[in-house]
């Protein structure tokens, strides 16, 4: 299983990068098919791969199918294939860092790719060394839609913190209950459930809520 997977994910990464980089190799889409093949994934852009000649696929139909089956087995780049995902990611920290004075915490956190981790993620060390990646980690797959990534990197952060102090944070000063990272209406926000559910502040603002609420 292990010369299997080590296998199949170099095919998969060298069909990717050639789609990327729109350089396609149609030899690395039959490899990829014919490996899959013989372990047993059965799908109907591997067939066709198979069984038909290379030469006679058009380049516009072999990328289609290789897009096919990369798609069939799921395949998803890691940070290190696609690194506007984690482009993606960072400038989701620099606006959930916005919010984190507000919990105390002060200096500029970075986002940690944890390479020993599978599969590879990332993760946030805080200025004074602490990482926060307790409960998982920060999947590429999630960095593809900014408002996922800023979402996701919030939740992350909160049971994170919450975990290491057994503080809630943060809290809503009009109920006080400890509010959740959502999103809500394709917006990252901090959400409180008080009186049927509002929304306390969009992610990155809150220290301005939190503000306005001191001085009502």
């Amino acid at each position: 299983m292990a010369e299997y997977e080590a296998a199949t994910e170099q095919l998969e990464r060298r069909v990717y990068i050639g789609l990327r980089e729109d350089n396609l190799d149609p030899q690395d889409v039959v490899a990829l098919a014919c490996e899959l093949l013989d372990w047993s994934h059965c799908t109907e852009a591997i067939l066709e791969v198979v069984e038909r000649n290379p030469a006679e696929v058009p380049p516009a139909e072999m990328t289609a199918l290789a897009r096919r089956i990369l798609d069939d087995v799921g395949f998803e780049p890691g940070f290190d294939l696609a690194p506007e995902r984690l482009e993606t990611l960072r400038a989701a920290l620099r606006i959930i860092a916005r919010d984190l004075p507000t919990r105390g915490i002060e200096g500029e956190p970075e986002i940690e790719v944890l390479e020993d981790w599978f599969p590879t993620g990332a993760g946030v060390r805080l200025a004074d060394g602490d990482r926060l990646n307790w409960g998982g980690h920060i999947l590429p797959s999630t960095c593809d839609d900014p408002t996922m990534a800023l979402t996701s990197l919030t939740i992350m952060i909160q049971e994170s913190l919450l975990e290491q102090t057994w503080q809630v944070w943060p809290v809503c000063p009009r109920h006080d209950l400890g509010v959740h990272g959502s999103e809500r209406d394709g917006e990252a926000v901090w959400w409180c459930a008080g009186d049927g559910g509002h929304v306390l502040a969009p992610v990155g603002e809150l220290s301005r809520a939190l503000g306005r609420r001191r001085h009502k």
